[in-house]
């Protein structure tokens, strides 16, 4: 019999990894996303259970998946007059089999069918980003809430709404025509580099990184560009996706510590992803200038290019990032040139470019902000407000890896103090 935690641990990662396509699997089914989600829910819930007496199953997506349908079915049964008088998505190809026997292009489709119901035009796109990371990669309301820098109670109440008008509307759950996909997509792309940032950096855990969503954005933003070979927007997502991730397994140190970019040994960088991904965005910036996605890209590839962090050319990443700022203007983005002024010329002006950013609301729980202040302050040698500064960053970090950073810096700062 397998023990408890082999269990808790197996269907953690059953939840990371096969939750999108679960849940996929019984919204065909049901056409109702409340009740897809609510039994596939029921359904992880029962493996906790029947796991430790049964032992984890060969493929606990396809147990996942029989569970959901079969519970599905039950409520539906029992439900018959109650759901034949509620609005249904609308699908073209309902499979009412617990099992899936279609290949892992079919798998794929399904991932981009859900994607693309959530990211249709009748709703905000915040709303489509939310959901999408709620239903497609399964993050908790409190982990969604931290990616979009608001209330849980704020994201919950978003979230429920975004359900209501899918099904009041009758969204379909299906793929796009090709002739309405390339205008559909700008939704998609900021969904899936959502995913990828919120993978990227945990918003709440023990771990830096979330592997499943980080390779789960790579592999939507590849299938988008094999739909969309032509689409700069879709290359240049891809882009920036490779050429981010060619440093993930330098982020890193072997006793779990998070390691800056400038410490980073970059001789383990994936080569092939940068070499990928710089084409990419050549390929991008060529057919159609500068775009949001090639120009964060562009600057991925200096990062990338640089042979060492010394060797960094600054001049030309500020450059960059005041045509982002153009494209593209938000808080973040004015933060990230912030940042780099005061590499380019020093921690005096990064501070001055940072300051107009304090007062800036959208930044107002941002833990960055307050991280590159302390930082600046403490190449300045002013230590009190360097240590100040960490203590707001730590305040605003869910992270336990980057709250272990934070406080490693700040006892550094406090070794100075009086």
């Amino acid at each position: 019999m397998t023990g408890n935690v082999d269990v808790t641990e197996a269907v953690a990662q059953a939840h990371r990894r096969e939750w999108a396509r679960v849940l996929a699997a019984t919204v065909r089914v049901v056409r109702d996303l409340d009740l897809a989600e609510e039994c596939v829910q029921d359904a992880y819930t029962q493996a906790l259970r029947k796991w430790t007496v049964s032992g984890v199953p060969a493929r606990p997506g396809a147990w996942l998946t029989s569970v959901a349908r079969n519970r599905a079915k039950d409520l539906l049964r029992r439900e018959s007059v109650l759901r034949s008088a509620l609005p249904l998505l609308v699908t073209d190809d309902i499979v009412t089999g617990p099992e899936d026997r279609a290949g892992p292009q079919a798998v794929g489709d399904d991932r981009l069918r859900l994607i693309f119901t959530c990211c249709h035009p009748t709703l905000s796109r915040d709303a489509q980003v939310a959901l999408t990371l709620r239903l497609v990669c399964g993050l908790s309301t409190t982990e969604v809430a931290r990616a979009f820098l608001v209330q849980d109670t704020a994201m919950a109440a978003r979230i429920t709404r975004a359900k209501g008008k899918i099904s009041g509307a009758r969204i379909p759950y299906r793929m796009p025509d090709p002739a309405d996909l390339p205008r559909r997509v700008d939704s998609v792309l900021d969904v899936v580099h959502l995913v990828f940032t919120t993978g990227h950096v945990t918003p709440v855990g023990n771990q830096l990184v979330r592997r499943d969503l980080v390779d789960g954005a790579l592999h939507l933003a590849r299938t988008l560009h094999q739909l969309l070979p032509g689409n700069t927007d879709v290359g240049g997502l891809l882009a920036l996706l490779l050429l981010t991730d060619a440093r993930r397994d330098t982020r890193i140190s072997e006793d779990g510590a998070l390691v800056l970019l400038a410490d980073q040994d970059r001789r383990r960088w994936d080569a092939q992803q940068i070499e990928e991904g710089t084409a990419l965005v050549t390929q991008s910036l060529r057919r159609t200038g500068p775009t949001r996605y090639s120009v964060q890209a562009a600057i991925a590839a200096v990062h990338a290019e640089a042979a060492t962090w010394e060797d960094t050319d600054w001049v030309e990443i500020v450059g960059l990032y005041e045509v982002l700022r153009r494209l593209w203007p938000s808080a973040v983005v004015d933060l990230n040139w912030a940042i780099a002024i005061g590499f380019r010329d020093g921690p005096e002006a990064g501070l001055a470019a940072l300051a107009p950013l304090l007062d800036e609301p959208a930044l107002g729980t941002h833990a960055y902000l307050s991280a590159a202040r302390a930082d600046f302050l403490r190449r300045l040698g002013r230590w009190p407000e360097s240590a100040l500064s960490y203590e707001e960053a730590l305040t605003m970090t869910d992270n336990e890896v980057e709250r272990a950073f934070l406080l490693r810096r700040r006892e550094e700062v406090a070794l100075h103090l009086d």
